[in-house]
């Protein structure tokens, strides 16, 4: 049993965002499933949206994000989180993360579906900055505890009480210690999930290994409703190479001018698309990618930014240029091999301004929510913002509420006296495999509702399957992973089967329209 005030479950930006916030006056747990590095953020290229040129202004990026979002976004959450952005990017900058400057101001770049140049950036890896600079705040801090390895398994909730209370009341969370083999209960006053996406239920994804989708999975078998599961963002852009699987070639090469063609012919097909060319939101560049691919039967397609300057290449995308350099691949001379891939979960688990959740004790922020911010499709380097506005939102509101939180009643420790080690893992691997080959093909950039209902049969059989060897078996971190990412998997496939229109990230052919009246698709469990 391990007692903290406020346990926080993710290393990320949001996670750490929280965790510094409540460390002023509370004792923080930050629990990483593997390194504490390890999560969505250190991926990220491209950079953070902020409305900072003197020709920009806040209602230019909410209609930005409005459209790109198809009208599913709330109105209200998106104000919140951009009249927001500024002040993120000053604590930031507080905090030593190493913008690009011009002339001594923030460098601003340009990405797809915005209207104006409002991303700041560390070159292409302002993800890794970011982390950088929030982790070493956090470990500096004397009231932040940071414990990698940690896999957690179950939210902690009334049922896990000495005494059953039937509460939905959230009291922490039991992990698996990936060291010792140990399941310990983390017991706390308030909870934050930052747990990010769910990636890794699809073939090709650029999220990290660890995008399995565990807080939403948890939250759901906590008794949380889940929201718009069906918006899985795929990014038009991902590295096509046999052997580097999820390597992001980020927006902001289209941002700056690369054009998509035609890797035979060569012609450049986005017009032919959209009259914003390259710079249309994700989910029109992706289906225009996916639609090149298969009527034409390509591998893949080219993004060519070679007719800039060297230099300017050089300068404005160092690290995936060294990296395709490394591939054989000079971007400065010759086109890159892309092919989308997913990238961004928009659905989770529903949250308010306050980053509350449905069971009180719990608290959400980042990929892992639905906040109302992406809609049907998330604005580039919006993510990022998110997870830092709603970091702050979950560690004012606990602040706010501390008071009127009880303390944990006794919790009962985790159970492994009728669990024994597996000799057959292979079930894991095979099950996992399955899983993300059955939702790559049946429920991805373009569906269908036969291939949806042949999609949840799939999931069904294996239910029982997975069930049966999480009853018998002692956990591993891959045991946990598949049985959240069969869960998500299942929540997907259930929204866009509830969705009979195209809008968004969600295209299906049997409803290609879109309905008046946007409608989030909410299920109860």
């Amino acid at each position: 049993m391990n007692d903290t005030d406020i346990l926080v479950i993710g290393s990320g930006a949001a996670g750490l965002s929280a965790a510094l916030a409540l460390a002023e006056t509370k004792k923080v747990l930050v629990l990483a499933k593997g390194s504490l590095t390890g999560g969505s953020t250190a991926w990220a290229q491209g950079g953070i949206a902020a409305v900072l040129d003197a020709g920009d202004t806040f209602e230019h990026h909410i209609q930005d994000t409005m459209v790109a979002g198809a009208g599913l976004n709330r109105r209200e959450t998106v104000e919140f989180v951009i009249e927001r952005a500024p002040h993120a990017i000053d604590r930031l900058v507080e905090l030593g993360v190493p913008f690009n400057r011009e002339s001594g101001d923030l460098h601003l770049t340009r990405e797809g579906g915005h209207s104006h140049r409002r991303i700041v950036h560390v070159n292409d890896a302002t993800g890794w900055a970011v982390q950088e600079a929030l982790l070493k705040a956090a470990e500096a801090h004397p009231n932040v505890t940071l414990l990698p390895g940690q896999a957690c398994i179950d939210l902690i909730t009334g049922r896990n009480q000495q005494t059953f209370s039937g509460s939905g009341r959230v009291w922490g969370a039991y992990a698996l210690d990936e060291a010792s083999g140990k399941v310990v209960a983390h017991v706390a006053r308030a909870t934050v999930l930052a747990t990010g996406g769910a990636g890794r239920v699809y073939q090709f994804s650029t999220a990290p290994r660890g995008a399995t989708g565990d807080g939403i999975a948890m939250a759901w078998r906590a008794g949380c409703r889940v929201a718009n599961m069906e918006m899985m963002q795929f990014h038009p852009t991902c590295l096509y190479n046999l052997e580097v699987k999820n390597f992001l070639i980020t927006e902001a090469v289209r941002g700056e001018g690369g054009h998509l063609l035609h890797p035979e012919t060569g012609h450049r097909y986005m017009p032919d698309y959209d009259p914003r060319a390259e710079l249309a939101p994700r989910d029109i560049v992706a289906r225009a990618n996916d639609d090149q691919i298969k009527r034409y039967g390509l591998d893949c397609v080219h993004l060519d930014i070679s007719h800039k300057p060297p230099e300017f290449v050089r300068q404005h995308f160092p690290t995936i240029h060294e990296k395709l350099l490394g591939l054989g691949i000079d971007m400065t001379k010759e086109p890159i091999p892309v092919v989308p891939a997913q990238h961004y979960t928009c659905g989770g688990i529903p949250v308010g301004l306050d980053a509350r959740t449905d069971l009180p004790g719990l608290w959400a922020a980042g990929e892992c929510t639905e906040s109302g911010l992406h809609g049907a499709n998330r604005l580039a380097s919006n993510s990022l913002l998110e997870c830092f506005v709603f970091g702050d939102a979950a560690a004012r509101d606990i602040a706010e509420c501390w008071d009127r939180l009880d303390d944990p009643p006794p919790i009962r420790e985790w159970d492994e006296s009728r669990v024994t080690d597996s000799d057959e893992e292979v079930v894991i691997k095979q099950n996992w495999t399955e899983i993300r080959r059955m939702m790559w093909n049946y429920v991805g950039i373009v569906r269908t509702t036969k291939r949806l209902e042949r999609a949840q049969h799939r999931i069904e059989l294996l239910a029982q399957e997975i069930e049966d060897y999480y009853g018998s078996f002692r956990v591993t971190t891959d045991l946990i992973e598949l049985r959240n990412l069969h869960q998500c998997a299942d929540l997907i496939v259930r929204s866009a089967l509830k969705r009979h229109e195209s809008r968004g990230l969600h295209f299906t052919l049997d409803y290609p329209e879109t309905l008046t009246e946007a409608r989030d698709t909410v299920l109860v469990p």
